[in-house]
C-alpha cells in the first residue's frame, strides 16, 4: 500500500500562488478593455481642479468604476488658457492612444493668444456636459446680492477686479464682458485677473484678493456646501437645482451663458481608432456612474459625437470670434 504524502499548509498555498504567477493573465490592469482601447492618455491643459481637469478625472473614474477600462493615465499641461496642451495634442498626429479634454475655453484661447494650432486641427470626439458659470463671492464678502455687486462695479469698475479661471477669450472672462455690457459698463474698463483654471482662482477669492469671481458650478459645489462660498447668480437661464441663487436675467442682467467641455484627438487617426474612442465615451455617457456624476456636479448632459460635434466647433468657433469683436478684444 502507497504512503500519503501529506502537505503542509504553507507549502500548498505557495504552490497554488506560483501556479497563478505562471499562467498569463487574459488582460493585464490598464491595457486592455471592452471597447478596444488600450493605454490611453488623457491630456488636461490647465491646472488640477479646474474644469477641464475635474471633467477628465471624474470621466476616467466613471469609465474605470463601469469597469469600460483600466489603468488610464491623466496628465496636466498647463498654459496659455489651453493653447500649450493643444499644441502638444496636434503635435502628436496620429497618436490614438492621447486624447484632451477641453471646451469654451480654448476656442476663444485660440484667438487671443494667436495660437498656431486651432480645434479645425484636432479629431473631434465628443461633447460631454454643459456648465453654467456662477457668480461668487468670498462668504465675509460686503456684496450679499447682484444688485450691491453691480452698483459697486458700475461706480468704480477698476476698484471691484473679477477673477476667471480662464485666460482672455475663455467662459470666466466671456461671462463678466458680457454681464458688464449688459450694465452699460465697457468691456476695456473691466479689471480681469486671469488664472489658470478655477482651482488657481478659488484661494484670490476665499482670501478676497478679487472682488468676485466667475467659475464653473462643478468647481466651487463643496465649498459653496460648506458655507466657503456665496453663489450671487447664475449664468444660464434656469436655475441650478440645489443651489440657492438667481440667474442674472432675474437679476436684471440680460445675459444667458453656459460654458461645455468635451474631448478631441490628435490629427490623422485612423477612422477605426476614431471609432474606438467615440464607443468609449458612449458607452461612458450610457453607464450609471457617469450619469450620477452629471447629477452630483450640476452638469447638463449634452453629448454629442463626431462629425456632429465637429460641426458644432466650427459654428463655435464662429460665434467666439464674433463676440470678441464685438467686445473689442479680436
Amino acid at each position: 500500500m502507497k504512503g500519503t504524502v501529506r502537505v503542509s499548509p504553507l507549502a500548498a498555498a505557495l504552490t497554488a500562488l506560483a501556479a497563478v504567477l505562471l499562467v498569463p493573465p487574459l488582460l493585464s490592469s490598464g491595457d486592455s478593455d471592452s471597447t478596444g482601447v488600450r493605454g490611453l492618455r488623457v491630456l488636461v491643459p490647465n491646472s488640477p481642479g479646474g474644469g477641464y481637469d475635474i471633467t477628465a478625472r471624474t470621466a476616467v473614474k466613471s469609465i474605470e468604476d463601469s469597469g469600460l477600462s483600466s489603468g488610464i493615465e491623466v496628465f496636466n499641461l498647463p498654459g496659455a488658457g489651453g493653447t500649450v496642451g493643444l499644441g502638444r495634442l496636434v503635435n502628436e498626429r496620429g497618436n490614438d492612444k492621447l486624447i484632451m479634454s477641453m471646451g469654451l475655453g480654448v476656442v476663444g484661447s485660440v484667438y487671443t493668444n494667436k495660437s498656431p494650432s486651432s480645434l479645425a486641427d484636432t479629431t473631434p470626439i465628443a461633447r460631454l456636459i454643459e456648465e453654467p458659470d456662477i457668480v461668487v463671492v468670498a462668504k465675509d464678502s460686503p456684496y450679499t446680492d447682484l444688485a450691491g455687486l453691480i452698483a459697486a462695479w458700475k461706480a468704480t469698475p477698476g476698484a471691484v477686479p473679477v477673477g476667471g479661471g480662464s485666460s482672455p477669450g475663455g467662459p470666466d472672462h466671456l461671462a463678466p464682458m458680457l454681464m458688464a455690457k449688459a450694465v452699460g459698463l465697457a468691456p476695456r474698463d473691466v479689471n480681469y485677473v486671469p488664472f489658470d483654471g478655477g482651482g488657481e482662482l478659488l484661494a484670490s477669492v476665499l482670501g478676497g484678493k478679487v472682488a468676485f469671481g466667475v467659475s464653473g458650478i462643478g468647481e466651487y459645489r463643496d465649498q459653496i456646501q460648506a458655507g466657503e462660498l456665496r453663489v450671487l447668480a447664475v449664468t444660464s437661464g434656469k436655475r441650478i437645482p440645489g443651489v440657492q441663487a438667481p440667474t442674472l436675467q432675474e437679476s436684471g442682467v440680460d445675459v444667458d451663458f453656459t460654458n461645455w467641455r468635451g474631448v478631441v484627438a490628435p490629427p490623422g487617426i485612423t477612422d477605426t481608432a476614431r471609432d474606438r474612442l467615440v464607443t468609449l465615451l458612449t458607452d461612458l455617457h450610457g453607464s450609471g456612474a457617469w450619469q450620477e456624476s452629471l447629477r452630483r456636479n450640476g452638469w447638463t448632459d449634452a453629448f454629442q459625437t463626431g462629425p456632429e460635434f465637429g460641426r458644432f466647433l466650427a459654428a463655435e468657433n464662429a460665434r467666439v470670434a464674433d463676440v470678441l469683436r464685438e467686445l473689442g478684444l479680436a
